[in-house]
């Protein structure tokens, strides 16, 4: 069941997901302290809220569970990664990972700071794959394709590459390979991305940005 509030919540739920936005959750969790007295479940998607967060607010005994997703869970092609309190249970867990994986694939770690690189990498990661969409199309476009042309080769590009990795058993290193003739345009591309200075230090720095901002988040 679906609420726009916690006080629509009467009977005392198995798990309740709390998916509001972080700045709401404070007001949000006031209501369902109760619950949580009664050993529900809270099975969180919000960003940069702790497991001490929710303790703070439910009480240190609380089942929590909190979780990363990412956008293509919109299409049942995403992955999550949670961790959990140590109240909850072998069977809650089990429960919580089969909700989770109705939008995609599942992972957990035992070390919660772990979750700050999972955020920088696939909670925030779709962003850097459609910004990569946008700069292939520009870079095409300023080869003279028309726009739309160039946007439509990079997202179908983009959209059939991640199906193949998706589908292959061999690495993304090999598939790469597999693309690459000696001598050929892939391989003077891939020297420019591959430099010292390509794409390899742009996603360190990137992801080492993202990982600290949400250390900060988390307070």
């Amino acid at each position: 069941r679906v609420v726009a509030s916690s006080t629509e919540v009467a009977e005392t739920p198995e798990i309740a997901i709390l998916a509001v936005k972080p700045q709401s959750m404070d007001a949000t969790l006031t209501d369902l302290r109760r619950f949580a007295d009664a050993g529900t479940v809270f099975l969180s998607i919000a960003a940069g809220k702790t497991l001490k967060y929710f303790g703070g607010h439910l009480g240190q005994g609380a089942k929590v569970v909190r979780s990363m997703p990412n956008t293509p869970a919109a299409v049942r092609q995403g992955i999550t990664v949670a961790t959990a309190a140590k109240a909850v249970t072998a069977a809650e867990k089990k429960r919580c990972h089969e909700l989770l994986e109705a939008v995609g694939e599942v992972l957990w770690v035992d070390d919660e700071a772990l979750m700050d690189p999972v955020t920088a990498l696939s909670g925030s990661g779709p962003a850097y794959v459609f910004l990569l969409v946008e700069a292939m199309a520009a870079a095409g476009a300023k080869l003279g394709l028309t726009p739309e042309m160039a946007m439509q080769l990079a997202r179908a590009t983009v959209a059939g590459s991640g199906e193949l990795l998706r589908q292959s058993t061999e690495p993304a290193s090999q598939l790469r390979v597999n693309v690459t003739s000696p001598g050929g345009t892939t391989a003077e591309a891939l020297k420019v991305l591959m430099a010292d200075d390509g794409i390899q230090k742009v996603f360190d720095k990137a992801l080492a940005a993202a990982s600290r901002r949400s250390k900060e988040l988390a307070g």
